[in-house]
């Protein structure tokens, strides 16, 4: 998941997100100590998948607006060009 879906996603579906991959990643850990678990990687994605969802989370209940690299970068080029 990129952090651009996941901030146009509501409060309730990053709730419910963020429940069902700590859930998963909780399902896999477990996996992992019994010895079944079939790709280590996706505790990784999990891990970061929450980190970004809580975030989000975050910056909507500090009330931050963030803009996104891309238009960060169009506005620094519209900055360059009138100079």
């Amino acid at each position: 998941m990129k952090i651009v879906d996941a901030r146009n996603l509501t409060d309730s579906e990053l709730v419910a997100k963020k429940k069902d991959a700590r859930q998963e990643y909780f399902n896999l850990r477990l996996q992992q100590q019994t010895g079944a678990l079939e790709k280590p990687s996706r505790l990784n994605e999990l891990r970061k998948d929450v980190a970004k969802l809580e975030t989000v989370l975050s910056e909507r209940r500090l009330g931050l607006k963030v803009q996104s690299r891309t238009a960060k970068k169009s506005a620094t080029t519209v900055d360059k060009k009138k100079k």
